[in-house]
């Protein structure tokens, strides 16, 4: 099937490029003896995706319980549940480890430990700890990890951190940084739960900026990782990957051109591109998208999304240019490339699976909703 069948907007997933960028952190990872890949499939949520990043079953994160299930019902058991669970979650994911999935969860919260305790089921828990992200998790040096630890008692699993603000560097040398201070602090807090008594097994960390640029990860046995399978524009201007490899993109067609305004419409808006600005701080902005031609390719100069409305996105050529107007007819298939793939995608129901040639040659399920 060529795009040209294809209904507007919809997702369109590169083969070629989603292997390149699974090998390419495979290979990273790999420098650290001991230290396994855990790929989040929070931005994938597709079996067939999971199959190239974690073959053989796992191991996988996850980050809701419909990829839980999901995910187990195709055979990848061994995951992580990396949100922090409820009270009112736990016989579910209890369930799912009696019928053979090995689910651990996350908490930083010490009256949900004492729930996690009583419950009869298995429930291997990864206490959440906090080094400097400032979302969730207690401090590594603090009295609470301690107290949390003792609250899970034989249920204490390990330890997990998130560098979320690696995403903020803006080199290599500073993302390698902030990869030092989560492994000191990660290690720090199994560390001390092990001087306390307890076994950790599992000292769990990362993010796709952290886990390229690691220097070292003495200490840690696992890295979480998942936005660099399919890539973006913020991730490509942090380096994790090359700008040209970016696996997502959105098939959108042009529906209205005013030369005056050196403008066109296209029928890819909020709804199919999100509203995430996330390269707004970074060194190049591409408001709402980068637009491609329809093969993939950059020949509209550098051409971005500059305005969104529900099912209307506007294209405009970078400052200073123009958009080339008898190239842009009405029904012009163009690609947008993401500023944040995971909200892109997630707006979507399937991928449209591209070859090398740029024809479908696949159709692949998301598990989308929670």
């Amino acid at each position: 099937m060529s795009l040209d069948h294809l209904p507007t907007p919809c997702l369109l997933l590169d083969l070629a490029t989603l292997k390149r960028n699974i090998a390419r952190m495979a290979a990273a990872v790999a420098r650290h003896p001991g230290v396994q890949l855990r790929p989040h499939m929070k931005t994938a949520k597709s079996a067939a995706v999971a199959e190239l990043a974690a073959p053989g079953g796992g191991p996988i994160t996850v980050s809701t319980l419909a990829e839980a299930r999901y995910f187990a019902a195709h055979g990848f058991r061994d995951q992580i549940y990396a949100v922090g669970i409820t009270p009112s979650k736990l016989d579910a994911v209890a369930a799912l480890n009696a019928e053979g999935a090995e689910i651990r969860i996350i908490t930083d919260d010490l009256e949900t430990a004492q729930a996690i305790a009583a419950h009869p089921g298995r429930l291997p828990t990864l206490i959440e700890v906090d080094i400097g992200e400032g979302r969730a998790g207690v401090a590594p040096d603090g009295e609470a990890l301690l107290a949390i630890g003792a609250a899970l008692g034989a249920k204490l699993a390990g330890v997990l951190s998130h560098s979320g603000h690696s995403y903020a560097g803006r080199s290599e040398a500073a993302m390698a940084e902030l990869a030092e201070i989560e492994r000191a602090g990660i290690v720090l807090a199994a560390t001390r739960l092990r001087e306390a008594g307890h076994v950790v097994s599992v000292v769990s960390a990362g993010a796709s900026p952290t886990a390229m640029y690691a220097a070292h990860l003495d200490g840690v046995t696992e890295m979480r990782a998942g936005v660099y399978m399919m890539g973006d524009l913020l991730q490509a201007q942090l380096g994790v990957h090359p700008l040209e490899d970016i696996a997502v993109t959105v098939l959108t067609s042009v529906t209205g051109r005013y030369p005056a305004r050196n403008a066109v419409l296209v029928d890819a808006g909020a709804l199919a591109l999100s509203k995430d600005r996330s390269t707004e701080a970074a060194p190049r902005d591409w408001k709402f998208g980068r637009v491609l031609d329809a093969a993939g390719q950059p020949s509209l100069g550098d051409a971005m999304v500059v305005r969104v409305h529900q099912e209307h996105g506007e294209v405009r050529a970078a400052e200073g240019g123009t958009l080339p107007m008898d190239q842009l007819r009405v029904g012009t298939r163009l690609r947008v490339a993401p500023n944040h793939v995971c909200l892109t995608a997630a707006a979507h129901p399937h991928y449209h699976v591209l070859d090398e040639s740029g024809r479908v040659v696949a159709v692949w399920d998301r598990v989308n909703f929670w």
